[in-house]
């Protein structure tokens, strides 16, 4: 059974590149605009690992993060943060990775398989 991930980001150029990179790339996908989406879908399926934008208009990534970490169902999923803001280390210190935008595809691949395999 392929791994899931969960995309979440209000840029839907962003979002349709990282759900074909996921996918060519043997990985099934779930995708939402921002955190209250990805609280609603996480309810439906529970991913193996999630890609997760910062600034976003309706809820910010680092909002998102600290209602997922409070739940023990979700606490343990592997989170990338994907921003192009200065400095997004410094938003979600317990992230798996942080990757700048723009990023290298390849790059962004071997973290995810370095967290949850191919």
């Amino acid at each position: 059974m392929a791994k899931k991930i969960l995309v979440i980001d209000d840029d839907p150029v962003v979002v349709k590149y990282l759900t074909a990179l996921f996918r060519d790339n043997g990985y099934e996908t779930l995708q939402a605009s921002d955190g209250t989406e990805g609280l609603k879908i996480l309810k439906q399926a529970t991913p193996d690992l999630i890609t997760l934008d910062l600034e976003m208009e309706k809820q910010w990534g680092t909002q998102f993060y600290r209602t997922i970490s409070k739940n023990p169902e979700y606490q343990d999923i592997p989170v990338i943060v994907v921003s192009g803001m200065p400095r997004p280390d410094l938003s979600i210190k317990k992230a798996v990775a942080v990757v700048r935008k723009p990023f290298d595809p390849d790059e962004l691949l071997k973290i995810v398989r370095q967290h949850i395999g191919e």
